[in-house]
C-alpha cells in the first residue's frame, strides 16, 4: 500500500469538512483510481467532478498517471483568477509574486519600473480591484484563498510563455490572498515592449491566463450572504 496527501481547496474543502486527508492506495494506483475513492469517500463531491481538475506534486496531471507514496494530491476546483498559509512575503521588484500584503501605490510604481527600459516604448499596466458589486448582487468584501506552491509556478510558467510569445517583452504578475474590501487591488499585470500593440496583447493574456489556469479561489461576501465564484464554467 501507498499513502497520498490529499488536500482540499475553496468549495471542495467545504463539501469534505477538512482541508487536508491521507489516503490509502494500492501500489500503482492512477489519479483516476484516487480521485474514484476520494468521491466514494465523500459522495458529495460527484456533482463537481466534471469541473474539477486534477494536480499531483504541483502540477495539472491526467487519469492514467500513477501515483507515488506521500505524493500531494489536489482536486483544483474552477479558479477565479484570484485565504491561509501563502508564500513567503516576495521582494516587490520580484515579477511573480503571491501575497497577502496590499497591492499599493508604491507596487504598482515597483512593478512599472520592472517592465520598463531603454527599449521598451510602451508599457501595459491592469490593474484589478474589488467592485460594490456581481451578478446583481451587493458584494461587501471578496475573500482569496490560493493552493500557493502550485499557484507560484504556474505564474512563473505564464509569465515566461507570455513573454516568448512576444519576443522582448518582459512582464509581471502580482495576486493579493486573503480578505480584500471595496477597492482593493486584487491583481496587477504588466507588461513592457517596444511597441504598444504587444504590450495590450502581452497584458491580455497575462490575466486571461491567470484566470484560466492558476490555483486562486474567491469567495464573494455581500448582504445577501456568500458564494465561491468562477470566472469558467
Amino acid at each position: 500500500m501507498l499513502t497520498l496527501n490529499v488536500l482540499y481547496f475553496a468549495h471542495v474543502r467545504e463539501r469534505v469538512g477538512a482541508a487536508h486527508e491521507a489516503l490509502e492506495l494500492p501500489v500503482g494506483a492512477t489519479v483516476g483510481q484516487a480521485v474514484a475513492a476520494i468521491v466514494q469517500r465523500h459522495p458529495d463531491l460527484a456533482g463537481l467532478l466534471p469541473s474539477l481538475r486534477v494536480a499531483l506534486d504541483g502540477e495539472f496531471v491526467s487519469v492514467d498517471v500513477i501515483v507515488s507514496n506521500m505524493s500531494e494530491l489536489v482536486l483544483i476546483p474552477p479558479v477565479s483568477g484570484g485565504a491561509g498559509d501563502v508564500a513567503p512575503e516576495p521582494n516587490p521588484l520580484e515579477p511573480v509574486a503571491l501575497t497577502s500584503a496590499p497591492l499599493d501605490g508604491a507596487r504598482m510604481l515597483a512593478i512599472q519600473a520592472y517592465v520598463a527600459g531603454p527599449s521598451q516604448g510602451g508599457i501595459a499596466l491592469f490593474v484589478g480591484q474589488v467592485r460594490d458589486h456581481a451578478r446583481g448582487r451587493s458584494v461587501t468584501r471578496l475573500e482569496y484563498e490560493a493552493y500557493p506552491m502550485m499557484a507560484l509556478r504556474q505564474m512563473n510558467v505564464i509569465v515566461a510563455a507570455v513573454e516568448d510569445r512576444y519576443p522582448g517583452t518582459r512582464c509581471a504578475l502580482h495576486h493579493r490572498t486573503g480578505a480584500l474590501v471595496v477597492g482593493d487591488v486584487a491583481v496587477i499585470a504588466a507588461a513592457g515592449s517596444a511597441h504598444r500593440a504587444a504590450a495590450f496583447d502581452a497584458v491580455r493574456e497575462l490575466i486571461e491566463r491567470l484566470k484560466a489556469d492558476v490555483p486562486i479561489w474567491k469567495r464573494e461576501v455581500g448582504p445577501d450572504g456568500d458564494a465561491w465564484v468562477s470566472d469558467r464554467p
